[in-house]
């Protein structure tokens, strides 16, 4: 995702408890819902021992009363017996039908965001049953998506509709009943869109057909790989559409395609020039494409970007960039690889999507036009970092906990993050940085068509890879600069011909870097860590740079005193 902005709104919803007989509900009141737009978080008791097959969602989408009808049918299984299932759907919604193995259910609740569902007794552990949910309703809105979630109610500049979702957020119960936890992703997911006849409805996976009525178009996508739940959109609109088959340095072609706005064919053509080339660069430095078996989808929408798996948002008009790519097609580009192949096991591991997809930035520059980019780009990252709250706390948290500066690491997921792996690789090279990356993206560290499918990873899982890379235990790295807020600061006294250097640090691992000193026109590498090191000049009045090619993420107070200032 985009970097988020940090100070998101709460809004108000209807909060229902229900005791249905023939489909209707006889009960709503306002409220505010707290739970609904959370996502994440611990795990809830009734959610530990439910594993997500299969989902398969219905949206039939009336932009006039921007209104929804869905039907949802979830196929899941139990690992242990319970007799109470909990699903999430936000109360903007009315449950006008539920079914358990096709039992209808008449009495449950729906409240704060939450459907409790009592189970028949034929429901048995380790046997897949599915769920049916029909709703209605009028759905949250974002107020300014995608930094906050709900549906976005737009039209283009001739008044025709323009709609789209993005729920990371305040997650997938906005759209439809579903398990919001991001651990919770259906293995197949089917996804039908009804929308009024002259629009085109833009969607994950695969298009398997289109239907027409008298005044309305369906479409029917299917992703047949785990699919991201967050990521799960919706994006309608007048559209056309531009597509090509890649041929990719694996051996096996895919398509790209993108969504565009009628009437802006030339924009179009000149972003999607950048398609391939973007591809290329993923391909070459982390690994194969992870949804060649569908597509490289990318559709503009009304609101800035988000990461939906094989169909990213791009919302940025074509703006040119600086740095001779579209960095915003190139971040969410990043997330297929760092957020839907590989996802966050807890929101606060979140890092591993955000801190990876911005460090693809400069890394793509650097690929592009060389170390001038890259250093440029890393500097600009460098001032936005707060060091406020360590990046990983090592306890469940929800999205809305890690995105917000008051108790969590907010944008320092993304700049941070990037600088993290900036140092990491200066310390460890690039085989070793590379090959731990992908075994953190596929598992492997040879991936290859065919021999990879997502997973889940959390921060250990990417220190384990870059200690068996390594050949030792690179745990003391990590502790200085993920699981602490404040940065090692290199110190440095000088005593006429004598420099003396180390890193001061609260945390309680050892430390050690190498760093770079600029002594006159001769460049020198001292082993530096908490233990003072002194080396010898060549005479008082020389001059010294420390760390000149910038390699360390380090306290630097001239760069917190312009952060604070353009924070302003």
């Amino acid at each position: 995702m985009v970097a988020k902005h940090l100070n998101v709104a709460l809004s108000l919803g209807l909060i229902s408890v229900v005791s249905m007989a023939g489909c209707s509900s006889n009960m709503q009141e306002p409220q505010t819902l707290a739970q609904t737009l959370e996502t994440g978080g611990e795990l809830k008791p009734l959610q530990r021992h439910v594993e997500l097959k299969r989902a398969d969602l219905f949206f039939d989408i009336h932009p006039s009363s921007k209104s929804v009808t869905g039907e949802t049918t979830l196929t899941l299984q139990l690992s242990q017996p319970q007799q109470t299932l909990l699903l999430d759907l936000d109360n903007n919604y009315e449950i006008t039908g539920l079914a358990v193995a096709g039992n209808q259910i008449t009495h449950f609740e729906h409240s704060q965001g939450q459907v409790s569902i009592p189970l028949p007794s034929d429901i048995i552990a380790g046997q897949p049953f599915n769920v049916t949910i029909n709703y209605a309703g009028q759905p949250h809105v974002a107020e300014r998506a995608p930094w906050d979630g709900g549906y976005v109610w737009s039209t283009t500049d001739s008044g025709e509709p323009w709609i789209a979702t993005a729920v990371q957020g305040e997650g997938c119960d906005l759209i439809w009943p579903c398990l919001d936890h991001p651990t919770f992703e259906p293995q197949q997911t089917d996804i039908r869109i009804r929308v009024p006849k002259g629009l085109v409805a833009a969607s994950n996976g695969r298009l398997i057909d289109t239907t027409e009525g008298d005044d309305w178009s369906e479409y029917h996508w299917r992703s047949e790989q785990s699919q991201n739940n967050y990521g799960i959109a919706l994006n309608i609109g007048p559209y056309d559409k531009l597509e090509m088959t890649y041929q990719s340095r694996y051996g096996h072609e895919y398509p790209l395609v993108f969504y565009y706005l009628r009437g802006h064919k030339q924009e179009a053509k000149k972003l999607f020039a950048e398609f391939p080339k973007q591809l290329e660069f993923y391909e070459r430095v982390i690994g194969p494409y992870p949804f060649y078996a569908e597509k490289m989808g990318v559709v503009q929408t009304p609101h800035l970007g988000m990461e939906h798996q094989t169909i990213n948002a791009y919302g940025q008009d074509y703006k040119p960039g600086k740095y001779d790519f579209d960095w915003l097609l190139q971040h969410e580009l990043a997330h297929e690889w760092f957020g839907n192949q590989v996802t966050n096991t807890d929101w606060d591991h979140m890092w591993l999507h955000e801190g990876f997809g911005t460090y693809m930035q400069p890394l793509y520059g650097q690929y592009l036009h060389g170390d001038a980019l890259y250093h440029g780009m890393m500097y600009d990252q460098r001032i936005g970092i707060r060091n406020e709250h360590p990046i990983v706390s090592n306890q469940p948290m929800s999205e809305d906990d890690v995105y917000k500066p008051d108790r969590g690491p907010g944008s320092d997921i993304y700049q941070k993050g990037a600088w993290v792996l900036h140092t990491l690789r200066n310390l460890i090279g690039d085989k070793a940085f590379f090959a731990a990356t992908r075994k953190l993206v596929y598992g492997t560290t040879n991936p290859e068509p065919g021999n990879f499918k997502p997973h889940f990873a959390d921060t250990q899982y990417f220190i384990d890879a870059v200690n068996a890379e390594v050949g030792e235990d690179m745990t003391w790295f990590f502790e200085h600069y993920l699981y602490q807020a404040a940065l090692p600061e290199l110190v440095s006294e000088r005593d006429g011909e004598k420099l003396t250097l180390y890193f001061k640090s609260t945390a309680d691992a050892p430390f050690h870097l190498p760093v770079e000193v600029m002594v006159g026109d001769k460049l020198e590498r001292v082993e530096v860590s908490k233990t003072p090191t002194t080396i010898d000049l060549e005479s008082a009045d020389v001059h010294v740079v420390l760390d000149p090619n910038a390699k360390i993420l380090r306290q630097q107070d001239y760069v917190d005193e312009y952060s604070a200032f353009e924070a302003q």
